[in-house]
């Protein structure tokens, strides 16, 4: 049987997102992102065709490695000014009945008890569409503007990673028993105390005594995302995730993530295919491949060299400003991404990159390929991609708001439609339901159904 293709639109809270330079063309709306408009005009074009959901990418943090300065960022608005993801859910969920929402949120800037209640509260809100792509963050800004001194080694930053799920694991499945919440009008009571639960949490990052302040929601935990590509990361991933973002500039680099990811899962006792796996990639289509190119052409030009190279600085940890534009890129480990030079070094032997060349490459899109040509032509690509990878699906970034995706519901939908390969309408039920086909909270198998039988006082009991 041949695979399906899914559709995530990737989008951040600030201008050009993966694209600097592009906020320049006069077609581009992405100077727009503090109106409601913009993105409630983007959630209806989703739904139109059919995309599974809306990643909201963020940092907490400015783009100020290369050149040691903030200068590029600022000047050429590189994911600043960004305002926060999470305020402009509700209104795109009050216009849509089916697409789903992967907010970006770090563990590093935010103490898991807040947080599990403002994710609880949108998971109501949007009657279930809700997922948390989990991040531990990379600036260096980030932390120092949060009283820390820089950011945590990569690795324990993963650690505290850990942690933090338990905690929301025992606030967001354990805490309230399915049966707590009565509605008792008659005996005036709400929630039966003895089924509300403490969950005593001492270790050795996170004190947590007390309940989960929210009666549970449609989902309980949200569908889990989660973008570390390095072997912690890929760790964490393969004992939390439900959906796991990549960037590859190949189709070879993402084959050796994918079959990393997944012999990781099976390590871990889980079925290597209960996790859903989406690459990074942009579009530029038209009715015609020529018509297509001549557009691809025209972004070309609005392109910035700079802006590029101050989000793969920030990224990666690395200034870039002290290489020519001739050398060559060389792996280096920082305390950053630590997967994203790897893609261009290590994982693909047959391509040797320039500075300038990753730059050009990153200045459309970000760091994935661009599919440039008529309907036809992008989706045997998209075929490709699928069959030689091992994907389940992309996570479509836009070079043009939202031009890139009207363009792709107008043409690329159809042709995969056509083809068998793309729903033509969505299913029933929570993001969770509509992504995999089964019940609204986390399976059985996964690592958060342990923490469902909470062995805790009360909370009557427990004040």
């Amino acid at each position: 049987m041949t695979k399906q293709i899914s559709f995530n639109a990737f989008e951040m809270n600030c201008i050009a997102h993966q694209s600097p330079g592009l906020w320049r063309h006069p077609k581009d709306r992405s100077t727009e992102y503090k109106a409601l408009e913009y993105w409630t005009d983007l959630a209806k074009i989703l739904e139109k065709g059919c995309f599974d959901g809306i990643f909201i990418a963020d940092v907490l943090g400015i783009y100020d490695v290369y050149h040691h300065s903030a200068e590029h960022a600022l000047k050429g608005a590189v994911q600043v000014p960004v305002n926060d993801p999470l305020q402009i859910v509700p209104a795109m969920a009050a216009m849509t009945q089916h697409l789903g929402f992967g907010l970006t949120t770090s563990i590093s800037f935010e103490h898991p008890y807040p947080f599990a209640r403002r994710i609880s509260t949108l998971d109501h809100l949007t009657r279930g569409r809700l997922g948390w792509n989990i991040v531990t963050s990379y600036l260096d800004s980030g932390s120092k503007n949060l009283g820390q001194k820089g950011q945590v080694n990569h690795d324990n930053r993963y650690d505290i990673a850990d942690e933090y799920l338990e905690v929301l694991y025992k606030l967001w499945e354990g805490s309230w028993q399915n049966d707590a919440v009565l509605r008792d009008k008659v005996n005036g009571i709400f929630a039966d105390p003895a089924k509300v639960h403490a969950i005593a949490h001492e270790g050795k990052y996170f004190s947590v005594p007390g309940i989960h302040l929210c009666e549970p929601s449609p989902q309980r935990t949200p569908v889990l995302y989660q973008a570390g590509a390095s072997p912690r990361g890929q760790k964490f991933a393969s004992q939390n995730a439900e959906c796991v973002f990549i960037a590859a500039p190949s189709k070879i680099a993402a084959k050796k993530v994918v079959q990393s990811i997944r012999q990781k899962l099976k390590e871990e006792g889980r079925d290597p295919y209960s996790v859903k796996i989406y690459t990074l990639l942009s579009i530029v289509t038209a009715e015609t491949d020529h018509e297509a190119q001549q557009k691809f052409k025209e972004y070309q030009s609005y392109g910035s060299y700079d802006g590029a190279l101050t989000l793969l600085s920030g990224w990666s940890g690395v200034d870039f400003s002290q290489y020519r534009p001739t050398d060559q890129v060389e792996y280096i480990k920082t305390n950053a991404i630590q997967s994203l030079l790897d893609a261009y070094v290590n994982a693909d032997p047959e391509r040797v990159w320039t500075i300038e060349e990753i730059a050009h490459w990153n200045s459309l899109g970000g760091n994935g390929p661009v599919l440039v040509g008529g309907a036809e032509t992008v989706a045997d690509h998209l075929q490709a991609w699928i069959e030689e990878t091992d994907i389940d699906g992309f996570n479509l970034a836009y070079i043009l708001a939202h031009q890139t995706f009207i363009d792709v519901v107008d043409f690329i939908v159809p042709e995969l439609q056509k083809r068998g390969v793309y729903k033509t309408e969505y299913a029933t039920g929570t993001l969770r339901e509509k992504l995999f086909g089964q019940g609204p909270y986390l399976s059985e198998q996964h690592k958060g159904a342990s923490y469902r039988q909470l062995n805790r006082a009360t909370y009557a009991q427990a004040i």
